[in-house]
């Protein structure tokens, strides 16, 4: 399911292109910048689709927002998008995917496409279609997130243990294993008591569910 109406797609792009960019050049390198916008409110207003922050405002607004709303010092600058830098790039391609996934920018970056794998797709991928982007990109997120929902699954197996088996030795119901194996919950964010019983069951170490 998409982020928001695609109306606004085209201008969420430019948008975010512009911000990245524009961060890049005022406040240092893109990756600092791109950490100052991941933990700042605008990212997750973006992510929501809210049409003041992908389309109401320009680029450069929403770059001095994240750095106001990060502690730092708006620097005024004059700017001007001279073709399609690495960074302007990342940011517009960035923009398309979160659109396209309906992820967060956190998740986005959580399942292997940070900025810095972005950047280092700009030399093949900015003159291709974005869709060779988003089959990269997915591919990619894919293989992160299968080896993040099989982790339990891997250990469960490597006891030689059925998921009812499992929950019956580790009193953990199956429901919940099956939903953390299936990556429908976050086993992260498991009760410490549940964590605790399931690698117990297992012979493993708390860790070895979490990698």
């Amino acid at each position: 399911m998409n982020a928001y109406d695609k109306i606004y797609l085209e201008d969420a792009m430019s948008n975010l292109a512009v911000m990245l960019d524009y961060g890049t050049i005022t406040h240092g390198d893109t990756e600092s910048f791109f950490n100052r916008f991941l933990v700042s409110d605008i990212s997750k207003q973006f992510a929501a689709g809210n049409p003041r922050y992908i389309a109401g405002m320009s680029g450069i607004e929403l770059a001095e927002r994240v750095i106001e709303e990060t502690g730092g010092q708006t620097l005024c600058a004059e700017y001007k998008a001279f073709g399609r830098s690495a960074s302007y790039w990342a940011g517009w391609a960035l923009a398309y995917l979160q659109w396209f996934t309906g992820y967060s920018f956190e998740k986005i970056q959580e399942w292997g496409i940070s900025i810095s794998f972005l950047l280092s797709l700009y030399p093949t991928h900015h003159e291709a279609d974005i869709t060779k982007l988003l089959e990269t990109a997915i591919t990619r997120m894919n293989e992160f997130r299968g080896r993040a929902m099989n982790a339990l699954k891997r250990q469960r197996k490597s006891a030689g243990l059925t998921q009812q088996e499992l929950a019956e030795k580790s009193g953990v119901k199956l429901r919940m294993i099956q939903a953390y194996e299936q990556n429908y919950q976050d086993i992260s964010k498991a009760e410490v008591g549940s964590m605790i019983r399931l690698a117990k069951a297992l012979s493993c170490s708390v860790e070895d569910l979490l990698q």
